[in-house]
């Protein structure tokens, strides 16, 4: 009986470590989304899908550990198997990017480096290991028919839960556009460090954003992998905030070689407003277009460099 409830109890708690990793990752999923495009196994179109379908795997074997279903037979070694490779994976960004930002195990919740997920990826692979050699097995009726059930609602439920938005994301925010941006104030105010570039020339893309501001690290870390598709694109930062909050946030976006500057109170928000992030096309100082964190994709910046 004692080993019974242990098994029980280990084999919960890893289910319940599942379900909440797979919650967490879908508010905001987009920083989920954009692993799978940054890595090359998914695009723009693609990311939405492929990340819910995994978060459904997360919730499907976070239940089948909470309810005993076929552990031995499938369930523990599926744990494993999707537990090696996620350390794979983070063994593998380690090794290019090294050991800083958050790995977005526990989406923005829980913040944790590569290596710190690695440790608990080896714990939770020990766990399983463990709850396999106590060779103990609860018995259910009708397993075959739960096992079904449960893979159609775990796959359904982070697109029920948190639908893919595809008409938002292609779909450019239009209001208050065709005005000429007031950028003299970032270059004849002598307390500013002075952006290297003109940006009063030519076409650059101008995102303002706060250090702080979740969406704004989901829209920079968009601007990372554009940036990665085509170094060319001319990204420029106006950022807000403590700078102590600035490697985290290079960190955690990945866009340490973006060029940017700071601007605080009065004259960040009499150019960015208050809707953060405020990313704005801008061709000769005239706002020509402008995107919001969903809506900012490769082909939206791309067709509008193209455009005489």
């Amino acid at each position: 009986m004692i080993k019974k409830i242990i098994f029980s109890v280990i084999s919960l708690l890893l289910g319940l470590v599942f379900i909440f990793s797979g919650l967490t990752k879908l508010y905001p999923i987009e920083l989920f989304e954009l692993t799978f495009i940054d890595i090359g196994v998914a695009n723009w179109q693609t990311a939405p899908i492929i990340s819910r379908l995994f978060i459904g795997i997360e919730f499907f074997l976070g239940v089948m550990l909470v309810f005993n279903i076929r552990l031995r037979k499938f369930t523990l070694k599926a744990t494993i198997a999707l537990l090696a490779v996620f350390t794979i994976y983070l063994f593998i960004q380690m090794y290019f990017e090294g050991n800083k930002g958050n790995c977005k195990c526990f989406g923005n919740y829980l913040v944790m480096t590569p290596l710190e997920s690695i440790f608990k990826n080896l714990g939770m692979i020990a766990v399983a290991v463990l709850l396999l050699l106590i060779k103990h097995d609860l018995k259910y009726r009708f397993q075959k028919l739960l096992m079904i059930l449960g893979i159609v609602a775990s796959l359904s439920l982070p697109f029920i839960l948190n639908p893919p938005d595809f008409i938002a994301a292609y779909q450019s925010q239009e209001e208050t556009i065709g005005y000429k941006l007031e950028l003299d104030t970032l270059y004849t105010s002598t307390d500013l460090k002075k952006p290297e570039v003109d940006l009063r020339k030519g076409k650059h893309i101008i995102a303002f954003m706060s250090l702080t501001c979740k969406h704004c690290r989901v829209a920079a870390y968009k601007i990372h992998i554009i940036n990665k598709q085509n170094p060319e694109i001319p990204f420029y930062f106006v950022l807000n905030g403590n700078e102590k909050n600035l490697v985290p946030f290079f960190d955690d976006t990945k866009t340490e070689n973006i060029p940017y500057m700071m601007l605080l109170g009065e004259r960040f928000v009499s150019l960015a407003g208050y809707n953060m992030p405020a990313i704005m096309f801008v061709n000769n100082s005239v706002v020509e277009q402008k995107e919001n964190y969903i809506s900012l994709n490769y082909d939206s910046v791309i067709e509008w460099l193209n455009k005489n």
